[in-house]
């Protein structure tokens, strides 16, 4: 399993872009930067879409996408309300086409909205997805997302402090981690419902007691005014854990 990584971070701008990565190509998790990071025959390669949540920066490029890949229909898969926010406030008809309708002026549906049970195993392109409830807005939800021959990964999407439920159900070789802010923003954090190196700290701690391991992990949805902070902060954590923990770029990879 590759995991590639289109955009890390909550902020756009010349060097940084929105949350988006694709695992082996062909499957993409959230959409922030799911067209403007990848060539059109890149674009072709994807078979379905995977939303975390309804917030605009995990949805924007779902419309540019069914534009550019108008031959064919994609599944986007994610729970109804975030499926409820993209088709009526960005394809729906006004904003852009309703590319889930065929009388769009494609004349075809080039979307298919598929929703989402909260701890129902999915089987997804070759994939076994399970969405979990998490600590965030718009019924936020991460992924467990096991490859078929059997590597897992988890993804918390955008989450705050409180996860220690899910670590009970699933058993990951890597853990792709919101770290938005630094530790001197954990009451912004926790309010807006993202976690800082302090509170990742516990959510880890956590994991290693119920579990009996850390797997790898990799940060990213970090606020790049904030990135310098919070690598000094992981390097701390790193060592303290005694474990890897990486801080995701655009265009980084990493394999299971």
């Amino acid at each position: 399993m590759i995991v590639r990584f289109l955009g890390t971070h909550n902020a756009e701008s010349k060097n940084t872009r929105l949350v988006s990565f694709l695992v082996d190509g062909i499957l993409a998790v959230d959409a922030g930067s799911l067209v403007s990071e990848l060539t059109f025959a890149e674009q072709k390669k994807i078979k379905a879409i995977l939303l975390s949540h309804g917030h605009y920066d995990h949805i924007r490029a779902v419309p540019a996408f069914a534009f550019n890949n108008s031959d064919r229909t994609t599944k986007v898969f994610a729970t109804p309300e975030a499926l409820d926010i993209l088709s009526s406030h960005l394809i729906d008809g006004v904003v852009y086409p309703e590319f889930t309708s065929k009388s769009s002026f494609l004349q075809r549906a080039t979307i298919k909205l598929v929703p989402l049970e909260f701890f129902k195993r999915e089987k997804i392109e070759g994939y076994y997805v399970t969405a979990v409830p998490v600590q965030h807005p718009l019924d936020g939800v991460g992924f467990e997302i096991t490859s078929g021959d059997g590597k897992p990964l988890f993804y918390t999407g955008d989450t705050g402090p409180g996860l220690s439920s899910i670590w009970n159900n699933i058993s990951p070789q890597l853990i792709i981690a919101d770290l938005t802010w630094p530790n001197r923003l954990a009451g912004a954090a926790r309010d807006a419902g993202h976690l800082c190196p302090e509170m990742l700290k516990e959510e880890l701690i956590e994991f290693r007691r119920i579990k009996g391991y850390l797997p790898r992990v990799v940060a990213i949805h970090m606020s790049p005014p904030h990135e310098p902070e919070i690598k000094r902060e992981i390097r701390e954590l790193a060592k303290l854990l005694e474990t890897s923990i990486n801080i995701a770029r655009e265009g980084d990879e990493f394999i299971l």
